[in-house]
């Protein structure tokens, strides 16, 4: 059976706010994309929660949408960013090994700071920056070193963080090789001019026998204070929540290396007992109960 409407209901219709939106900005030659969620009855003014995914992973993974969903219905608007990885629009998809690799961990800080100004220039006052896994760590450090006056608080999921000594025997059981021989061999590159000059059977982050240039290898796998998540924390000027899952074999003893850094104030914890790295099904929910409680406290 065909329904018929009248010209001003199929008007109404045509004329509806799309709730999701694909947006896209420009930084550094490069064209980012996001996901833009807006919960109903909220307009851009009631503030956005700016979301960063994992490592090589894309605004749209599950975490990601799950996240988005669960806010918007709890009434939040969110912008999911697509991280570029050096590579200009690209897809939502997990960033392949088989393209060379000449991104740095840190373009993600910079990149950060392009849609917080995005959002402001659409009329946005009021930010929560959120990170998942090495999200977390970098939305850390965006917050601590380009403070914002929009961004109100910092949300940490399962953050990645990590030590000398950790980053040394992760590489090693990841490649089986040594890191020290090859951070010097890249630091070598950089210090000869040809940092950017792609190396061929280089393994960086999960990627093995890939091309990536030495300043790639250095800036994941070179030791930097400001990749020890938690000790960011005390540098943060806004409210911040981490949250830790119990079975997270990823980042695991989030919860632990968080709390000598928690306050029950301007940082605080809440540990998911039963969720791994990801959060699926009802971890999700827990997850966005706690975000809820928590922008609330902050009146966001």
């Amino acid at each position: 059976m065909f329904r018929i409407f009248s010209s001003a209901t199929l008007s109404l219709l045509f004329c509806l706010p799309t709730m999701a939106e694909e947006v896209t900005t420009a930084h550094q030659g490069l064209t980012l994309k996001a996901n833009l969620e807006m919960a109903d009855g909220k307009s851009l003014k009631d503030g956005v929660i700016l979301m960063t995914h994992g490592t090589l992973a894309h605004g749209r993974m599950e975490i990601m949408s799950t996240l988005q969903d669960n806010m918007k219905a709890r009434g939040y608007n969110s912008l999911s960013i697509n991280l570029s990885y050096a590579a200009d629009n690209r897809p939502f998809a997990m960033h392949e090994c088989t393209l060379p690799q000449t991104h740095k961990h840190e373009d993600a800080v910079s990149e950060i700071a392009t849609w917080t100004n995005w959002l402001k220039s659409k009329g946005v006052g009021k930010i929560t920056v959120l990170g998942h896994s090495r999200g977390g760590n970098q939305i850390a450090w965006y917050a601590m070193e380009k403070p914002d006056a929009a961004v109100k608080a910092a949300i940490l999921i399962a953050p990645g963080s990590w030590s000398e000594s950790e980053m040394s025997a992760d590489y090693k059981k990841r490649f089986g090789l040594e890191l020290a021989p090859v951070l010097d061999n890249a630091r070598k590159l950089i210090k000869a001019g040809k940092g950017k000059e792609k190396i061929s059977k280089a393994n960086v982050v999960y990627c093995k026998d890939t091309q990536a240039t030495a300043e790639t290898l250095v800036a994941y796998h070179g030791y930097d204070s400001r990749l020890a998540t938690f000790s960011l924390l005390k540098k943060m000027s806004m409210p911040v929540l981490v949250i830790a899952g119990s079975a997270d074999d990823t980042t695991p003893g989030v919860a632990e290396k968080a709390k000598p850094h928690v306050d029950g104030k301007r940082v605080q914890l809440v540990s998911i007992d039963g969720a791994d790295h990801f959060f699926r099904d009802l971890y999700a929910e827990e997850a966005a109960d706690a975000i809820s409680t928590f922008l609330k406290g902050q009146n966001f």
